[in-house]
């Protein structure tokens, strides 16, 4: 399938992803608990300035205003009928921004979990699964995104059901896991076996990887762990800025830029293709890694203690796919928030 993505591929050995967007929409007067899929059409001017800093720091590609646009999570805020509309809008918004850049920009459709549980255990069926993310993605389609871009999935069957919807929708993608439990998915799910799923998808995605989790070395950990499978599919690593803590009251992320560069070269050096921040990275991380990116020579892949002695030891002795039960671990500070 010929597309933006795949072609920008073609010339690049790396693209630079964007940071966060609940981190920064908070900075602009989000609040906890609102739906910022609203802001789509409330405050389009703001969703402008999200994507347009991402650009601005150097970003390749930025995640739509999106990740909470399915039916599902949009009926917590009365709006379970506008999944579609709302998507659009974001990848409209989107679409204005790429296109006014001097630069190729590629406009991926943020597409997040549904928050339901599958059955037998909860009401989720595969059919109903498939369709609020069909619905999306058209919405997404619609409005001008390259690709969807499905982000921090813990379950399997909900990423065999994107898979399938972005089939009927006819739109190329790319799909992430969030591996934050002992390094894993919420749902058990190693790297390894994320690896073996992607590969015998019917609609594979154009790249895979992780987000999210909890830290930029736990992150890293589980790139390596996809490479050592082999995969000849481009990876994505998008990481946290550091760990959360709270300050005054609010979440910080102790990720200084600094940080982040160094994270970004180890994630390039890794295998990962694509490569950006979560939660807490701000325009001046991306900033940082574009620079690290382009002015630092690429080296070997990095061994799980050259991780550890930059980014910080993990969070668990073992991620369950390789012999790391004796890598370096850190304390526990704090719990991911999205």
């Amino acid at each position: 399938m010929t597309n933006a993505l795949s072609r920008i591929l073609e010339t690049r050995d790396w693209l630079l992803a964007d940071g966060a967007t609940g981190t920064n929409l908070f900075n602009m007067g989000l609040q906890s608990g609102d739906a910022p899929e609203l802001w789509n059409e409330q405050h389009p001017d703001r969703i402008k300035k999200l994507y347009q800093m991402a650009v601005d720091a150097g970003s390749d590609l930025f995640l739509t205003n999106s990740f909470g646009g399915n039916a599902s999570r949009l009926k917590l805020h009365d709006a379970g009928d506008r999944a579609r509309e709302l998507s659009r809008m974001s990848a409209e918004i989107g679409r204005e921004v790429a296109d006014a850049s001097d630069r190729d920009i590629i406009v991926a459709g943020s597409v997040g979990p549904t928050g339901e549980i599958f059955a037998p255990m909860g009401p989720l069926t595969h059919e109903l699964a498939v369709e609020m993310f069909h619905e999306q993605a058209e919405g997404l389609k619609e409005g001008g995104a390259d690709v969807a871009w499905l982000e921090t999935i813990s379950a399997p069957e909900e990423y065999i059901a994107a898979a399938e919807a972005f089939a009927l929708a006819d739109i190329p993608w790319c799909g992430t896991m969030s591996f934050d439990t002992a390094g894993r998915t919420m749902m058990g799910v190693t790297s390894a076996q994320m690896t073996e799923m992607v590969e015998k998808l019917p609609n594979p995605p154009l790249a895979f990887g992780a987000n999210c989790g909890v830290g930029a070395a736990d992150l890293m950990r589980t790139v390596l762990g996809f490479a050592a499978q082999g995969s000849e599919r481009p990876l994505i690593a998008k990481g946290n800025a550091g760990i959360p803590k709270y300050v005054d009251g609010h979440i910080h992320y102790d990720g200084t830029p600094e940080l982040m560069a160094e994270y970004a070269v180890l994630a390039r050096d890794a295998g990962a293709t694509i490569i950006g921040g979560c939660c807490g990275t701000m325009p001046e991380h991306l900033s940082a890694m574009r620079a690290a990116l382009e002015t630092r020579e690429r080296g070997p892949r990095p061994s799980l203690e050259q991780v550890a002695e930059a980014l910080g030891g993990f969070s668990s002795a073992s991620d369950g796919t390789g012999e790391d039960a004796d890598a370096p671990k850190r304390e526990r500070r704090g719990r991911r928030r999205s």
